[in-house]
């Protein structure tokens, strides 16, 4: 087929894709006006006492969402019944609710009398900043509907909508533990920016399941692109996917990083500041073996940074920023990664304040697609913060006590290993900690093919220490483990109450075909968040289903499996 023909599908698929998807909300909207007794469905705009075609696509529009009033009150200005002009608008009524927040938190922190206070405005000014970000370019790129990549499509907008909630629910827990009620004045500020931001994620997720009812998904044929995102950086530089898949080719960084002043920069930091600003292709940074005793953090918009080491053992960046030090957790992180498309190979991260630091982060990854191949990454309470988005981890380490997986991404894990440490006394260990909050969120943790093990000093603890798969942080916390080795020494109970009876019964905890000592089910907790998972239910996990769309990782060059994997 010729470029004429090929453009020619498009507009047809595309102006087919615009019908159907005004279609559907006439169709819903026609149930809307059946239910209000009284209406006339013929009403016009202009009045005659019935209720307009635009009130009517507004309600239809809401009709999927928690916060109904919260929806038609933001949208009653209206004067359209075009529904992706309506889903901006409801973007739009967001942002302009977060960016209030903001300014009215900006004087609480002025009145603030303590430094936690201040710090947690300081980190609610920076999320919301990001929050307002995703809000913006889901707004921007709605109206590109493409029909022939609808799992994409839809995906990367809750994936934006998601981390616009989650954002939201960081600026809140900063708060935690501070003084006077300035955290009650954050959530009450925030209320109605959470409940439009959920609004947001209900009205593309409803766009999706009826779009997938209508089985759309296929128009195109599976050669077709994508529209709403930018391609990953690894499909524009074939020659950072070789640097990636073999170890052994000479290494053309874009920038050295030595200990020893045998590259270009002492310092990881000094190399990051060099990238080019707008910078469209990976970035390649090579750092020598050493301990890098420095905090690095790959800014916001800063994309496509790739750090390739000599190995998770010899090139370690290291750092003991710890909460009962004075320092908020989310800004514990000895590496923070903000930009999208960041790969790490080959690198140790660590934090090194110890079980008696409590949360510490070793590394937070707070950036769309990233990638993490044989890396180790060690500390103890928090280890690793999967914030946000989504991240993809393969033949890696990570190593703690108490939650030391936790967030609200969607975070993979291949063929990983999980080593619980010994906490201090009366502690027990968790290994995950999963913060979801919102019932259409894609936050997850998943577990593939993975190592639970612990170190000797935990096991040769006399009275053994309690340990747990997980424990539930957020309210819809959800964890999946299958086809993974679980140590003895994890407790037959298999999961932790986080207090009370708080989330046991909305969680969504599920393990399938695991092995192992530990693996049995039989002394499980019988919570209602404890989910029987199915052959087909697991398949739905696997990677190549979960992330609804896995170019990023299949172009990187890395050992990835997107279904089940076989195992020993």
């Amino acid at each position: 087929m010729g470029d004429s023909d090929g453009n020619k599908k498009k507009i047809i698929v595309g102006g087919m894709a615009s019908v159907l998807l005004v279609a559907m909300v006439v169709c819903v909207t026609i149930g809307v006006s059946g239910r209000n007794s009284g209406g006339d469905a013929a009403a016009s705009n202009s009045g005659g006492g019935g209720v307009s075609t635009s009130t009517k696509a507004v309600q239809a529009i809401c009709s999927p969402t928690d916060y109904k009033e919260t929806c038609e009150s933001s949208l009653s200005g209206a004067n359209t019944t075009d529904p992706k002009e309506l889903i901006r608008l409801a973007f739009n009524a967001a942002v302009n609710n977060i960016g209030d927040a903001i300014k009215n938190s900006t004087l609480f922190k002025d009145a603030a009398a303590d430094s936690s206070t201040k710090d947690a405005f300081d980190i609610c000014d920076d999320v919301l900043g990001s929050a307002i970000d995703d809000l913006k370019r889901a707004g921007d790129k709605v109206g590109e509907f493409d029909a022939t990549k609808v799992d994409e499509y839809v995906e990367d907008l809750k994936v934006w909508l998601s981390a616009v909630i989650t954002y939201q629910e960081t600026c809140i827990d900063a708060f935690e533990n501070t003084t006077g009620d300035t955290a009650e004045k954050m959530k009450n500020l925030l209320k109605t920016a959470r409940e439009l931001s959920s609004n947001g994620l209900a009205m593309v997720s409803d766009v999706s399941s009826i779009i997938g009812q209508l089985q759309l998904g296929n128009l195109g044929g599976s050669t077709s692109r994508r529209l709403l995102s930018e391609d990953p950086y690894w499909i524009k530089s074939p020659h950072t996917r070789r640097l990636l898949s073999a170890a052994a080719a000479p290494l053309k960084p874009n920038a050295v990083v030595a200990l020893d002043g045998s590259g270009q920069f002492k310092t990881i930091k000094d190399a990051i500041n060099t990238i080019p600003k707008k910078n469209t292709q990976p970035f390649v940074i090579f750092i020598k073996a050493g301990l890098y005793k420095e905090h690095v953090e790959i800014p916001k918009k800063v994309n496509g940074v790739v750090m390739i080491g000599e190995g998770p053992l010899k090139t370690r960046i290291t750092g003991s920023k710890s909460y009962a030090g004075g320092v908020k957790t989310f800004h514990t992180a000895t590496v923070a990664v903000n930009g999208e498309d960041f790969m790490a190979k080959d690198i140790g991260f660590e934090n090194t304040a110890g079980a008696e630091g409590h949360q510490a982060v070793a590394l937070r990854v707070s950036g769309d697609r990233a990638i993490f191949l044989n890396v180790a990454i060690d500390g103890y309470q928090d280890t690793l913060y999967a914030h946000n988005y989504r991240q993809y981890y393969r033949d890696s380490t990570i190593s703690g006590t108490i939650d030391f997986i936790f967030g609200d991404s969607l975070a993979y894990f291949q063929n990983c290993k999980f080593i619980v440490r010994k906490p201090m006394d009366n502690q027990a260990c968790m290994v995950t900690a999963q913060g979801r909050v919102d019932p259409r969120s894609v936050g997850a943790i998943v577990i593939q093919n993975g190592d639970i093990t612990a170190e000797p000093a935990f096991l040769a603890t006399t009275p053994p220490i309690d340990a747990y798969l997980g424990r539930p942080w957020k309210e819809l916390s959800r964890t999946i483990i299958m086809q993974t080795n679980i140590g003895g020494f994890i407790a037959p109970e298999g999961w932790s109450p986080w207090m009370g009876n708080f989330a046991l019964d909305t969680c969504y905890y599920g393990e399938y075909q695991n092995r192992g000592a530990g693996s049995g089910l039989a002394k499980r907790v019988t919570w209602k968040g404890i989910k029987k998972i199915t052959p087909e239910i697991a398949l739905s996990w696997t990677a190549g289903l979960a992330f609804k769309g896995d170019d990023w990782i299949k172009t990187a060059g890395v050992p990835y499996n997107p279904s089940f994997m076989q195992t020993l």
